[in-house]
Parts: structure tokens; C-alpha cells; sequence
């Protein structure tokens, strides 16, 4: 077996090979949140590269709840824009699948100054971000049909699948944290009650798209934090998702308050020796569970995600950043023509680190939407501005557009 052989998923969807580009938020759509253009010609690139399967940036529920002023937001009235995304985004014979977000309390004050979340718990992130107030249970069941019905709609405009964004601090995942779930009643707790948020979405999921439709959770293997969500709490959920009949896990970790353990130093020698972050982990799932896998974060060489697909470490081998570091990515890196080497860009200031970095990625994904190529030299301080600027000014478009 190898990255070139195809996958067959539990609900009969084949992929044509095991390279997936996964999720990188676009930060594309004007004031109206809709699909235009530079998603059209993004994606129509990245298909025809060679890619088995692609998954979108965020596509949100709620215009209220945006993970950046520049998402696209999934309505009903958006169904001819969202095809042209769709048809673009699978014009070489490959899948893409649309990831369904909530923000939560992860909605900067440019987009919403009283957010929601499981509970009234504040993200300390540079004072972007209000404290939220905790869901209503008829919101929360409210919140469990629009993702259903995003799902649908994905369905509808001709993505060949979703991927339930559960992971990385959004709201599932605040629902899944004791850290950020503080309720009493039948949503907060146990375990048991923590995850029936996410259960219930995918099972109604399910109901609306029917069986022969992929979908797949992005799940962290723990929140990096003490008192979160655990390695130990993330397989029992892993086991309780292939009971649903999930087509395909992406293994990820981390929240926003927690970003800086991907960073080289604190990564296990064990880990880095081996590549990918999350592989540990990942042996650790293969031992309670046959789910399908994908690894995302780290890899880098053909040879090691070969070897990793060959010890059945994992099924779907998934990378991002390469992508937006290598022009024509996926075909040279299918062919062994590129190997992924370290890439960082650091302004010398922690708490603008993650914007620099964000800033800079972003800066590469509006070139190629602009059919341009990728330039690797802009500075950290001016992709950190860059992205601060972009944030502000798309938030103040949306208001005058909404």
C-alpha cells in the first residue's frame, strides 16, 4: 500500500488516492459571506494538481459567529455560488468536502461582542475576543439541525462530503472541554453528556445526507491543557464516532489559548523523529478502533508517509501549509519531486506570533485565488499587519452589507 493506492470509505465513496489538502480557512468572501471567484480559482487549481480529497476552511453556520470577517457562511440563498465552488473544487476526478464550523466564544469583538459557547467562560487571547454567554437548550438543539441542514446543503451544490469541525477550541470542542463546559443540565457534566452535542449532530447529520455520503469529524486528541479535554476522553469519543458510522477521523489538537505546542521545541523526540505530530496518538487509536484515519500536521517526507501507510498507522495522509509553500504541491510531492522542509516566520513578539504566521498563509491563499504564484518573502511584521487590517476592514464591509 501507498499514498498512490485508492480508499474506500465505510459508506462505499472511493478516494483516488490517500493525499488530502486539509482545512485552511480562505478569508476570501466580501460583505455578502458568499463563495466568489478567488475560491473558484483556488480550488480548480488544487483539483487538478492530484489531490484525492480536499477540505475547505471553515464555511460557517451563523453570520454572527465568523472564525475570520472573510468566511463564507452556508445558506440556502448562496446554492448557485456554492455549486460553482463545488463544481471548481472537484474538476479533476478528486473529493472535497466542505468543513462545518461554529465559532463559539472564538468570534473576535470585530464580528460579535456577546458570542455564545457552552458556558459563560472568556478566551484570554489578546483581549479579541468577549466573554460569551452560555447556549439555551433550544439553541443548542437549534445549532444541532443547522449543522444537519448545512450538511445537506453541501450536498445539494455537489461537495461529495462534510467534515463536523470538532476540534481546535471551536464550539463542539468548547463543548467537549470541562475547561469551556461548565453546565449542569443534560449538556454538560459527565462525558457522556459533554459529547452529546457532537453525537447528536452527526447522527442528524446522517438522517439528512443519507448513507452513501462521507462524513467526517476533525477531533483533538487532547486540548494540551490541564483539566481539558484528554487523550483518555478522546478515545472513548473516537469509539462512540465509529459506533455512528463516521467515514473518516482527522486527528488534530490544541486551542487558541493553546497553539504553541506544534512549535519544533515542544514536540516529543519520539515525534519529530517520525514526522507527524499526531502519530502517537494515532497508534493509540488503531488499538480501540478501525475508523478511518487521517494524520494532519508535520509530515513531510514520500517515504515516511508510505512506511506510515504500509504499518496501517493511519489511511488518509493530510497536509495544509505545504500547499501555500510549494507551487503545484500535490503533483510534485505525489511524484517525489518535493520534500517539505521546516518554515517559520516570527516577529520577535509572542503575543503577534500567531498573526504573523496566520498573516503570512493568508497573504499566499489570496495570491493563488488571484491565479498568482506563491512568494515566500513577505516579513513577519507585515503579514502580522496585514492580517489585523484584512480582520478589520472585511468586519466593518459585512456590517455595512448586513
Amino acid at each position: 500500500m501507498d499514498i498512490h493506492d485508492s480508499l474506500e470509505l465505510p459508506c462505499g465513496a472511493v478516494l483516488k488516492n490517500r493525499l488530502a489538502k486539509a482545512a485552511m480557512t480562505e478569508r476570501f468572501s466580501d460583505g455578502d459571506l458568499k463563495p466568489n471567484e478567488k475560491h473558484y480559482t483556488l480550488y480548480n487549481n488544487w483539483a487538478k494538481e492530484g489531490s484525492g480529497l480536499l477540505i475547505t476552511g471553515n464555511v460557517m453556520l451563523e453570520k454572527s459567529h465568523l472564525e475570520s470577517a472573510g468566511n463564507v457562511v452556508m445558506k440556502e440563498e448562496f446554492l448557485p455560488e456554492l455549486k460553482q465552488w463545488a463544481k471548481a473544487a472537484t474538476s479533476g476526478g478528486n473529493h472535497c468536502w466542505t468543513q462545518i464550523s461554529h465559532s463559539g466564544r472564538q468570534t473576535s469583538i470585530f464580528n460579535n461582542l456577546r458570542p455564545v459557547s457552552a458556558s459563560n467562560v472568556k478566551l484570554k487571547k489578546l483581549g479579541f475576543f468577549a466573554k460569551p454567554r452560555a447556549l439555551e437548550t433550544s439553541e443548542i438543539e437549534g445549532l444541532i439541525d443547522k449543522y444537519a441542514s448545512a450538511a445537506e446543503l453541501s450536498k445539494q451544490a455537489g461537495f461529495t462530503g462534510v467534515q463536523i469541525h470538532a476540534a481546535h477550541g471551536y464550539l463542539i470542542s468548547q463543548f467537549l472541554s470541562p475547561i469551556t463546559n461548565k453546565r449542569t443540565d443534560v449538556w454538560g457534566g459527565s462525558l457522556e453528556n459533554r459529547t452529546r452535542f457532537l453525537f447528536e449532530i452527526v447522527k442528524s447529520t446522517r438522517i439528512r445526507v443519507g448513507a452513501d455520503f462521507p462524513i467526517g469529524v476533525k477531533l483533538n486528541s487532547s486540548d494540551f491543557q490541564k483539566g481539558g479535554f484528554s487523550e483518555e476522553d478522546s478515545l472513548w469519543v473516537i469509539k462512540q464516532l465509529e459506533e455512528l458510522g463516521i467515514d473518516l477521523l482527522e486527528i488534530s489538537g490544541g486551542t487558541y489559548e493553546n497553539a504553541e505546542f506544534l512549535l519544533a521545541e515542544n514536540v516529543r523526540q519520539s515525534t519529530k523523529k517520525r514526522e507527524a505530530y499526531f502519530l502517537d496518538f494515532a497508534e493509540k487509536v488503531r488499538k480501540e478502533s478501525s475508523v478511518p484515519l487521517m494524520v494532519t500536521g508535520g509530515i513531510r517526507s514520500l517515504e515516511f508517509c508510505n512506511e506510515a501507510l504500509n504499518e496501517n498507522l493511519l489511511d488518509v495522509v493530510g497536509m495544509a501549509r505545504p500547499y501555500l509553500l510549494y507551487d503545484n504541491f500535490a503533483d510534485r510531492f505525489l511524484a517525489g519531486e518535493v520534500t517539505p522542509g521546516p518554515f517559520s516566520i516570527r516577529t520577535g513578539i509572542k503575543a503577534f506570533e500567531d498573526m504573523a504566521e496566520a498573516g503570512f498563509y493568508n497573504l499566499q491563499l489570496d495570491r493563488l485565488g488571484r491565479g498568482k504564484t506563491i512568494n515566500k518573502n513577505y516579513s513577519a511584521a507585515r503579514s502580522a499587519f496585514h492580517l489585523i487590517k484584512h480582520e478589520f476592514v472585511k468586519a466593518l464591509a459585512n456590517k455595512f452589507a448586513g
